[in-house]
């Protein structure tokens, strides 16, 4: 048997008792496992096995396949807060959407485990929706080694000294000065504040939730060059962005 600080990611009834749960680990990476029994009886699990939990899962893996048989479980915490209103609950959804997308199943990151984990403690705590996701979606993806690149120029090469515009670059995953380019719908515009707060979030260093400082100005400018990043790298919309405002 092996135990793994967990975050809860799917559940569904598989079989006439069973329920088929995927989740995602510390130190294993995402796994999917079959709980015997856990909808006769929830001992062994109680208060557990329910989406976005932060659990303790003891589990074995199975002779065959991909699927482990989960022994035990222990809450460590449920977020309540995620479940006060749609939108969050939808937010946490698309967390976990994209790092399923991000991270195929048994491949270990401690990091992205801790930033879902930091995502949900901050959703819980009352933090903005709309700025938790978008230092969600520029760490994730950074993790995921598709961070945007904002060093230089993508086209002539010259370093971005942080004093005049930027221009975002989707083909390129990168940003060009205005002599390279010139901003519109598609190549979307940032200003050196932005730039440097999108800087931030990707950064390695950066992993408190909490601290991001983010101008109505930055999530207006910012938005658009994730929205376009994301979809661009992943070759398609999540499912879930239908449901966030």
């Amino acid at each position: 048997m092996h135990i793994s600080q967990s975050i809860i990611m799917r559940i569904r009834e598989f079989g006439e008792s069973d329920l088929l749960v995927t989740f995602f680990t510390s130190d294993k990476g995402r796994l999917k496992g079959v709980a015997k029994g856990a909808r006769r009886s929830r001992k062994r699990f109680a208060n557990c096995l329910d989406l976005f939990c932060w659990v303790n899962l003891e589990y074995g893996a199975s002779r065959k396949g991909d699927l482990h048989f989960l022994n035990s479980c222990r809450l460590i915490h449920a977020f309540p807060g995620l479940r006060l209103d749609f939108h969050t609950l939808s937010l946490a959804g698309y967390m976990v959407e994209l790092v399923e997308i991000l991270y195929p199943q048994n491949v270990v990151d401690n990091n992205i485990f801790n930033l879902l984990k930091k995502s949900f403690l901050a959703l819980d705590e009352g933090g903005r929706n709309d700025v938790l996701r978008l230092g969600f979606e520029a760490k994730a993806m950074a993790f995921g080694g598709y961070g945007i690149n904002l060093e230089r120029c993508c086209i002539c090469g010259r370093a971005y000294t942080g004093t005049g515009r930027a221009v975002f670059m989707q083909d390129r995953g990168g940003i060009a000065c205005l002599n390279c380019e010139k901003e519109s719908c598609h190549r979307p515009g940032m200003g050196p504040d932005a730039v440097k707060r999108l800087k931030i979030m990707q950064s390695r260093l950066w992993n408190d939730m909490q601290d991001i400082s983010l101008t109505e100005e930055d999530i207006r400018e910012i938005k658009p060059v994730l929205k376009l990043h994301l979809e661009y790298r992943i070759g398609k919309r999540l499912k879930s962005a239908k449901f966030l405002a």
